[in-house]
């Protein structure tokens, strides 16, 4: 979690156009901008020839929480797909801003909604639109390894639990091309937020694609990684640090609670984004705790001695 850059110019980031990212590849970005999504949700229209896959549909429908109108995101995707036919709409995961406009997509098409598997989690954390998709419901759910193809097209599910359990992320086998989702992001690092979000599987999982060698990312938030193992190996590297920054507060100035952790860890950063590095403190500490380096008491986290 870092300090939220400015949101480039919407001319560098059109909302609503489907743009070719290679041969393979186009996207087209929901009208979402926020200190979580940046630019806003990122769709992936996968294919050139008869059919297409559409990864994240992303969000549906005015939501007074967050003040997000995006009815019009699905006729963008819709324009963009034109005569090809939707041969799968595909989730990452169940976040809000990701999997609600699978149904009026399918709705739209009669396309069958493929990938993670549904989950329902009441979520207090600091994001209204990280809320869990409560309505998704797929036809067939993806398992690590499992494959979808079609016209010049395949893609292979790849595991990633940590920033949710259900978290799914797709390479398309012909190209090296990976599609992360919030698993691994370009402008920012991926809230873990318990109960659902786990640091140590989100740990597993990053070093999972580090070990891949896939040629280029694209997250659902964000630009392109065209360096996937250097940004991965420095992710992990993040993440150690703060978890060593976590033990030496504790060991030189004692117990800490949550807000302390973070006023002292994130300096200058932007206050909305405050309750989101507290998750991800908490996830570090939780995870800490199941390795009996760390104990909690009244809501105040301390070294075991």
């Amino acid at each position: 979690m870092a300090q939220m850059p400015p949101i480039p110019d919407r001319s560098e980031w059109p909302v609503g156009l489907a743009e070719q990212l290679e041969p393979l590849v186009r996207r087209v970005l929901a009208p979402n901008p926020s200190p979580y999504t940046f630019t806003g949700t990122q769709t992936y229209l996968v294919g050139a020839g008869a059919d297409v896959a559409v990864i994240d549909p992303g969000p549906f429908g005015m939501d007074d929480r967050i003040g997000m109108e995006s009815e019009g995101h699905v006729e963008a995707i819709l324009r963009a797909v034109g005569d090809a036919r939707i041969a799968a709409i595909v989730c990452t995961h169940t976040h809000r801003d990701h999997s609600p406009a699978t149904r009026p997509l399918q709705a739209a098409t009669g396309a069958p909604i493929i990938g993670c598997a549904p989950l329902t989690l009441e979520d207090d954390g600091p994001r209204a639109d990280a809320a869990f998709d409560a309505d998704y419901r797929p036809d067939r759910v993806l398992t690590d390894g499992e494959r979808i193809a079609g016209d010049g097209w395949t893609l292979e599910a790849v595991a990633t639990p940590g920033h949710t359990s259900n978290h799914l992320c797709y390479s398309v086998v012909e190209s090296g091309a990976l599609f992360t989702g919030d698993h691994v992001m370009g402008w920012s690092t991926s809230v873990v937020s318990p109960p659902d979000g786990d640091m140590a599987a989100y740990m597993a999982s990053l070093q999972k694609l580090y070990d891949r060698e896939d040629r280029v990312l694209y997250p659902a938030h964000g630009p392109q990684i065209d360096n996937p193992r250097q940004l991965v190996r420095g992710m992990l590297g993040h993440r150690r640090q703060r978890e060593r920054q976590i033990l030496r507060l504790l060991e030189d100035a004692g117990a800490h609670a949550i807000p302390e952790f973070v006023a002292a860890m994130y300096k200058g950063l932007d206050p909305r984004l405050h309750g989101a590095a507290g998750r991800s403190v908490l996830a570090h500490l939780m995870d800490l705790e199941q390795r009996g380096r760390v104990r909690v008491e009244d809501e105040t986290w301390m070294i075991t001695t």
